[in-house]
């Protein structure tokens, strides 16, 4: 089952260390079969508000996500992002193949029925 990193991302100046982020983030995703699904687009706010950038990556699975986010290499260059953009960043699992969201509102109708 896929994995996705998730970053929300504020507005921040332009500054050589997030060029440098940029520039080797990539190398530290692919061992862990990481690719961008989502960088440096638009995104357009539909309900409450979203100020800064959406970046997403997806992963062959939460382990993969986890291994990436704790190796060694990603650490060395987090903090070229981290002085300079504050944000909030989530690993989360995808749903499974043939997810079927009627099971989850069943489960909550059962669950409000009891109460």
């Amino acid at each position: 089952m896929p994995a996705y990193a998730v970053a929300h991302l504020r507005e921040a100046a332009p500054h050589s260390e997030i060029a440098e982020y940029i520039e080797r983030v990539t190398a530290t995703f692919e061992p862990y079969g990481g690719r961008f699904l989502v960088h440096g687009a638009q995104h357009e706010v539909k309900e409450g508000e979203w100020a800064g950038h959406v970046v997403i990556i997806e992963f062959p699975g939460i382990t993969e996500a986890r291994a990436w986010w704790d190796s060694p290499a990603y650490r060395e260059i987090a903090p070229l992002r981290s002085r300079h953009i504050a944000g909030d960043i989530i690993l989360v699992d995808g749903v499974p193949e043939g997810y079927d969201p009627g099971v989850t509102a069943k489960s909550l109708r059962e669950a409000l029925a009891g109460e």
